[in-house]
């Protein structure tokens, strides 16, 4: 590399015996320019506006994972000095300036979208604040025919009215910083209700003791806040702007639920001589501070950046499918004459989790009339695909190629309706690895689905489905294992354990596929998939009685079902997997059909 650089450029070159680096003396890097303090606030927006490193994506399979947590810390970076620029700018040109930069990472930050609104509207350009506004409205999910909240129509009636006389402008020239100089009641932009979505404050972590970190505590909740911003049917709002909402209201415990939000995550931070605890607990302030999640998080000592990654994972993966159930629950008390598309899917999600048929049956409905409301409906063309899988699956359905082809539809038009929502993303990519037999296609799905949000357990999951699928059945047990520790009470985990299971039996381990699919089956006692590989499994250790008594449960809920079905039905791409897979049913007694 010296040679090849010569004598100008090698000496940045700083070779030792088990590393080469370069010399940061001798150089400038400008993602690290940009993130520094003393950086202008928009510069690491304006450089992120084309991505980051987009060209040197599937070089090797490490860098790659370096790649997508560099961005990700980058981009939470960008976002933090962008809002900061929108309090600090002077000029209303710099608050617009920092809105449309901030705006390029985040299209639905209501923050930015109401600054530039604001400036458009004082300087008179009508016609400029009203596009503003129909972008904002869009980039809420809101169509013409929704109601529209109370801060859209107060911005609609100004955009009317035009500047007020007298009225303080959103460069603060009164007196007041851009956020300070509203004229409505103050209440920050994040908490303003957005896209239906549900409203989840992250309050900063509280420190005990005088050994703890608070540099920890403050990163944790940040990279809390961040990876919670990738579910896109949550709206976070940051610890940052609740301690601001505190300290206007001036008391010790400020009514949260007068600001608009849904739910409370807090916690705490200890540590002892040796070992670090963290508390974290998810309330519920729509039924008084209820707490509905709870979990305590005991780490030994090491990396702090390493402990904060890897239990902010965790919180957030833990997190996701408890509101889905949550959510699911109230949204079917609340009933379904006037639901929205998005409360119907809510509706529908427990019982694909649970697969009770009569439930399923029920979800199956929920999600056909969430449809007819909006046919472009991203979560319901993407649960409803799933839906249909498992009706596939399960051997419920009446014509199973025309529920495969309605699956196959559906997963298409959720890709097309969302390409960045990962979990639309992931369901999509498992029909087309299970029923459509495109584990290439359902392999780059799921990758995109990670990419998009790595806390995303089922994605890890599926993943490893498409990798078994191509019998990479090493890497598809780390990848189940990596949705196993990322979520290990999730709803889904009976479909984790017999996914596992799988690799675990085609790779002749069958004691560790033992293991799985009993887990799977206490687990879930209906998921038949459960008990095709927990009995191929039992055929091929020879258990011939405890294959007797899973045949005979299996048969009761798929009564057709038979090794030629096992066959035809397998997404597997390697002869040899099929044969075993076959071979054990066939050993475990099932009819060859």
């Amino acid at each position: 590399m010296q040679e090849t650089l010569g004598s100008a450029w090698g000496r940045l070159l700083v070779a030792e015996r088990h590393h080469l680096s370069m010399d940061p003396r001798l150089m400038t890097v400008d993602a690290l320019t940009a993130a520094a303090p003393a950086a202008p606030r928009t510069e690491l927006l304006e450089l992120l506006r084309e991505g980051f490193l987009e060209d040197l994506e599937g070089l090797d399979p490490g860098f790659d994972s370096w790649l997508g947590q560099e961005r990700q810390r980058l981009v939470a970076l960008a976002r933090l000095s962008g809002e900061a620029g929108l309090h600090e700018s002077q000029t209303a040109e710099e608050a617009m300036a920092a809105a449309k930069s901030l705006l390029q990472i985040d299209s639905a930050h209501d923050g930015a979208w109401r600054v530039l609104i604001d400036g458009h509207i004082e300087a008179g350009d009508r016609a400029a604040a009203l596009f503003a506004w129909e972008q904002w409205r869009e980039a809420a999910g809101l169509s013409n025919s929704d109601d529209l909240p109370a801060d859209m129509v107060r911005f609609q009636a100004r955009i009317r009215a035009g500047p007020a006389a007298g009225a303080q402008t959103p460069s603060g020239r009164n007196g007041g910083s851009v956020l300070e100089a509203k004229t409505e009641p103050t209440i920050l932009p994040e908490l303003m209700p957005g896209r239906g979505r549900i409203r989840l404050g992250i309050r900063e972590m509280r420190v005990f003791g005088t050994e703890a970190d608070h540099a920890l505590a403050a990163g944790l909740t940040e990279e809390v806040t961040t990876a919670l911003s990738r579910f896109r049917w949550i709206s976070c709002v940051s610890g940052a702007s609740l301690l601001a909402i505190a300290e206007q209201g001036g008391d010790a415990e400020p009514p949260w639920s007068g600001i608009g939000l849904d739910l409370i995550l807090d916690g705490t931070v200890q540590r002892g001589t040796n070992r670090l605890r963290i508390s974290v607990r998810l309330q519920d302030m729509r039924t008084g501070g209820e707490i509905i999640w709870a979990n305590r998080f005991d780490r030994g000592g090491g990396d702090l950046l390493t402990i904060q990654d890897e239990v902010a994972a965790a919180i957030v993966a833990q997190v996701d499918p408890v509101l889905l159930i949550r959510e699911g629950e109230r949204a079917a008390y609340r009933g379904k004459r006037t639901a929205t598309p998005r409360e119907l899917v809510l509706q529908a999600v427990p019982a694909i989790y649970r697969l009770d048929r009569n439930g399923f049956n029920a979800a199956g409905d929920l999600l056909e009339a969430a449809l007819r409301v909006d046919p472009n409906a991203t979560e319901a063309l993407a649960w409803y695909a799933y839906w249909h899988l498992f009706l596939v699956g399960q051997g419920w359905a009446a014509d199973p190629d025309a529920a495969t082809a309605r699956a196959v539809t559906l997963a298409d038009s959720a890709v097309a309706a969302d390409p960045n929502d990962a979990r639309g993303l992931t369901l999509a990519g498992h029909v087309r690895g299970f029923l459509m037999k495109r584990p290439v296609e359902a392999a780059v799905l799921h990758e995109r689905a990670i990419t998009l949000n790595p806390n995303l357990a089922i994605a890890w999951c599926f993943s490893g489905f498409a990798m078994s699928y191509l019998g990479d059945h090493e890497t598809a047990i780390e990848r189940m294992r990596q949705a196993i520790q990322l979520s290990p009470s999730d709803p889904h985990l009976f479909f984790f354990q017999a996914a596992i299971m799988m690799p675990h039996l085609l790779r002749g381990e069958y004691q560790a596929a033992r293991e799985a699919g009993r887990e799977a089956i206490e687990l879930n006692p209906w998921f038949t998939s459960s008990l095709k590989g927990y009995l191929a499994t039992l055929g091929h250790l020879g258990q011939e009685d405890e294959a007797a008594s899973i045949r005979t449960r299996l048969l009761k809920l798929e009564p057709k079902f038979t090794v030629a079905d096992a066959i035809r039905r397998s997404p597997m791409t390697r002869v040899e997997d099929v044969e075993c897979y076959a071979e054990g049913l066939r050993r475990g007694g099932l009819p060859e059909g």
